[in-house]
């Protein structure tokens, strides 16, 4: 329980907040990957940018995400200490009160977005205050806990910081940085559907629409498998439209038919699984197969810039 100081929000059963406690309301893992995928956008830009302004592009973005991230464990406190995969979380444990972590949420955010918009341009902090917006209000608060397509529109704001990152060096957003978006849209759904159907029961006590509590676990199933049909040709585009190399696209064409493999296997789990392995087997490489697509394309973006550096 936690105990609310005058003096204080922070105070709890447990003494003061740690800073660990801080950290992990930036929500660190999601972090890793929206640091991932803007960098990518922000390496494959045209043109160029001081690095100094890129650093502190990024770490705006950065900032920004962990922002999200802690308005996300003040709204969800209630339902994350239900679910066993959150309720350790800083909020849901009472180690930070729900003031401290709303507080520090949009501290977090005004400060991202108006240092953003100062150092580097107003289009990339337009859009990474929408992507805030984007998922603490309208998914975080609205889609979560009232429609089985949560996931599928709340997806949106994870797959914005590619076009956020592109969007600091050309202030504009193009076909190459919708592309990245659209990898990230489409891996969503059967990313966590797969955690969805092992994690059923969860869900289902938080009282969350997710799909398999909604629709069946066939119905999830055949919709993991429908997503993965099309996103594989989506993760092969950098590669067709001229803007990655054949490094990533033969890689991005292997690890594509592996996802297919995968999300094939789902689709042909018996009902009722109690183990459920091909679920956990394809909720975990589709965490490889999206890390490897955004750093092969880093690696060659950082290639193409060092070479005429190195040629000159």
């Amino acid at each position: 329980m936690t105990v609310l100081d005058a003096q204080s929000p922070l105070v709890t059963d447990g003494g003061l907040a740690e800073p660990g406690d801080y950290l992990a309301l930036l929500k660190p893992r999601v972090m890793s990957l929206v640091l991932l995928t803007a960098i990518t956008g922000f390496m494959l830009a045209p043109g160029s940018i001081h690095p100094v302004l890129g650093c502190v592009a990024i770490l705006c973005i950065a900032i920004g995400a962990g922002a999200s991230g802690a308005l996300n464990m003040w709204y969800d406190a209630d339902i994350d200490r239900v679910m066993s995969r959150t309720r350790k979380r800083p909020v849901a444990a009472g180690r930070v009160s729900p003031e401290g972590a709303l507080a520090f949420g949009l501290t977090l955010a005004t400060f991202s977005v108006t240092i953003l918009g100062l150092a580097v341009n107003w289009v990339a902090a337009s859009l990474l205050a929408f992507t805030i917006f984007f998922y603490a209000v309208i998914y975080t608060m609205g889609l979560k806990r009232s429609t089985p397509q949560n996931i599928v529109i709340g997806g949106a704001a994870g797959a914005f910081p590619p076009i956020i990152g592109w969007a600091c060096v050309t202030g504009s957003v193009s076909m190459e940085s919708i592309v990245l978006f659209m990898i990230t849209f489409l891996w969503t759904p059967p990313h966590f559907w797969a955690l969805a159907l092992f994690k059923r029961g969860d869900y289902e006590a938080a009282g969350i629409p997710m799909l398999p509590n909604v629709a069946g676990e066939a119905a999830t199933r055949f919709q993991i498998l429908l997503y993965a049909v099309i996103l594989v040709p989506v993760g092969v585009a950098p590669w067709i439209l001229g803007f990655a190399g054949p490094v990533y696209g033969v890689a991005s064409v292997l690890l594509g038919l592996e996802f297919l493999r995968q999300a094939w296997a789902t689709y042909r789990m018996a009902d009722a699984d109690p183990v459920m392995r091909p679920a956990k087997r394809l909720f975990g490489f589709s965490i490889v197969y999206l890390f490897a697509l955004y750093a092969l394309l880093l690696g060659e973006a950082v290639v193409a810039k060092l070479l005429p550096a190195v040629g000159g």
